[in-house]
């Protein structure tokens, strides 16, 4: 049943206006809110999404909530739950079929679950709303709330969705039209593109990109003793030395050549702290693309072997001694995913299956997800770490491991088909982009091209930071929210 979340908080808007390079978009956001609050004055604005851990939006409704209450605004954060197991599966399904994948067929057991769930998380939300509140619904998972809400609530329903495909197969088609029943109790709605909005909502939707907190722990600054005690701490890495605090309870754990899952560094240092590193971090999703960038980088391998090797002595060590990390949470930690342990599974088989030698080169790694502030700790010094962030995904709604690797000046390698991505990344400016995400030639070129060219990926990083810092931060995405908010509480003129 829907359950309010406590605030996790390491920064207020002070905190934020006293960084030199932040001070000015705070002042803007503030100048912007003084129009905004008094429309929301004894109203509370409620953020429902379905899971309180894993994926971005939970990671950016914490930050979204705690500066809107610094604003001004009452804001609270519900997630829903669900006593029946096959909900879960159910809108996991969805989320592939609007991403262009699964089983289109729905029966009428389905769409009467999708209905029971969705009427016992609204009676709770009743129970805690107020007649005019706002009502913000994010993804599939809670669409359909606002249809068993009271109507002397009077409740103002937005719906945020963070998925979608720019183009029409009939998986989505058969995901849009399971939904659209629920899409007209809403006033209005929010996508990441344009291409994902579907014909029912095509004069009511607004545009707003997704953003990263520049102050979270998994954005943060890392000072080098502190990047190096978060990889030590958390058994990524070996320690050079002697630590000022002890390792986390819960270390960070890594997939060994007969598949077991033992402390990432019990065997050999991954080599995070001298190695070139490829990294993709991501949740244990099918779309996200892991395999295809895996085989590339295995051939890459192979070749080297091989004896095709590059010319520049320095280009043949870097191939030589660069690893590949997979990372991502522990499969068993995200509730509302749970296709996610199968993904995993498959994955660990076909790297059981490699070569040893190049085995040693390719780290799977999971994150646990018992602390949050650790696990973004972890994501924060990995991406530091690398020497490039790739962001395989044969799909993606928008793609926040692209804005993070962006943020702290880390050159990203992803690919046009996924729109999410190429919203970001300019190829050529801020990273590299292939065409096909499935195309393992096209993948590894790419990686190696970009592995070749030191001062290329010092350019790429630079520009890729100044575009997260003037699009892609939270302050940029509350303005635009304000707009909105202004849009549909304003009295008729």
């Amino acid at each position: 049943m829907a359950e309010t979340i406590p605030l996790e908080r390491r920064a207020t808007l002070e905190d934020y206006a006293a960084v030199a390079h932040l001070a000015p978009a705070v002042q803007v956001l503030e100048a912007e809110a003084e129009r905004v609050v008094p429309l929301l004055e004894g109203r509370t604005l409620w953020m429902v999404n379905s899971t309180a851990q894993g994926g971005g939006v939970a990671e950016m409704l914490p930050t979204m909530v705690g500066l809107l209450r610094d604003l001004g605004i009452d804001t609270e954060w519900v997630v829903i739950g669900s006593e029946e197991p096959a909900f879960f599966p159910l809108t996991k399904r969805i989320h592939n079929l609007i991403h262009g994948a699964g089983d289109p067929v729905f029966d009428d057991s389905e769409r009467e679950l999708y209905e029971r769930v969705s009427r016992w998380n609204a009676e709770r939300m009743a129970e805690m709303m107020e007649p005019g509140d706002v009502l913000v619904v994010h993804d599939p998972q809670p669409m359909g709330l606002p249809a068993f809400l009271p109507e002397d609530l009077e409740v103002v329903p937005v719906w945020r969705c963070h998925i979608g495909l720019d183009e029409e197969n009939a998986q989505t088609r058969a995901a849009w039209e399971f939904l659209e029943p629920w899409a007209d109790h809403y006033l209005h709605a929010v996508f990441s593109a344009p291409e994902y909005i579907p014909h029912y909502f095509a004069r009511r939707a607004t545009i707003i990109s997704p953003a990263i907190d520049p102050l979270a722990d998994k954005n943060r600054d890392l000072s080098l003793h502190k990047l190096v005690g978060v990889l030590a701490e958390s058994g990524l890495a070996v320690s050079p030395g002697p630590r000022l605090t002890p390792p986390y309870e819960n270390l960070a754990q890594r997939i060994y050549a007969d598949g077991r899952l033992a402390p990432a560094n019990g065997q050999e240092d991954i080599g995070l702290l001298t190695r070139p590193i490829v990294t993709q971090i991501s949740r244990w999703d099918r779309l996200k693309g892991f395999l295809p960038l895996m085989r590339a980088f295995a051939e890459t391998k192979r070749r080297l072997f091989s004896g095709d090797v590059p010319d520049d002595p320095v280009q043949r060590r870097r191939l030589d001694i660069v690893r590949l990390v997979l990372a991502g949470p522990d499969p068993s930690s995200i509730k509302d995913d749970p296709e996610s342990q199968e993904v995993f599974a498959s994955l660990v088989d076909e790297y059981v299956g490699l070569e040893p030698a190049i085995q040693d080169d390719i780290a799977i790694v999971c994150l646990p997800m018992e602390s949050r502030r650790e696990n973004a700790l972890m994501v924060n010094a990995l991406q530091r770490a690398s020497t490039l962030v790739a962001q395989n995904s044969l799909r993606e709604g928008f793609g926040l491991t692209v804005t993070e690797a962006m943020w702290k000046h880390v050159p990203v390698l992803s690919n046009s088909r996924a729109c999410g991505p190429r919203q970001q990344v300019r190829d050529g400016l801020d990273g590299r982009m292939v065409a096909d995400p499935e195309d393992e030639e096209e993948l590894r070129i790419a990686l190696e091209s970009m592995l070749a060219d030191p001062a290329g990926r010092d350019a790429w990083g630079r520009s890729a930071q100044r575009r997260a810092h003037e699009e892609f931060l939270v302050f940029t995405q509350i303005r635009r929210w304000f707009e909105l908010l202004a849009w549909v509480l304003a009295p008729p003129d």
